[in-house]
């Protein structure tokens, strides 16, 4: 079963199983991967920028980054401050 064959079943199973359109259910199943697929990197400067939004100072965002990166479907290797620091300030 190829992989647009799997999307396909998903989507049919969205239909039947949720009030959702098929295109609703489409751009809900985009988004959840776009989401897993997300790089580290990535990762760490958006989730930098949304807390910063929340005035948190970059001690307490870099502690609760890491924390966030260990709790990710697949965990990358722990990211010291510094190395967090670096992928968000180059």
């Amino acid at each position: 079963m190829g992989v647009s064959e799997e999307l396909e079943e998903l989507l049919d199973h969205l239909g039947r199983t949720t009030r959702l359109s098929r295109v609703e259910a489409a751009r809900a199943v985009s988004e959840v991967l776009a989401f897993f697929s997300e790089s580290t990197e990535e990762f760490v400067v958006r989730r930098h920028a949304e807390l910063q939004q929340q005035e948190l100072d970059n001690a307490q965002i870099y502690g609760r980054i890491a924390a966030e990166l260990r709790r990710r479907r697949v965990a990358p290797p722990e990211l010291s401050e510094r190395q967090i620091r670096r992928m968000i300030y180059g």
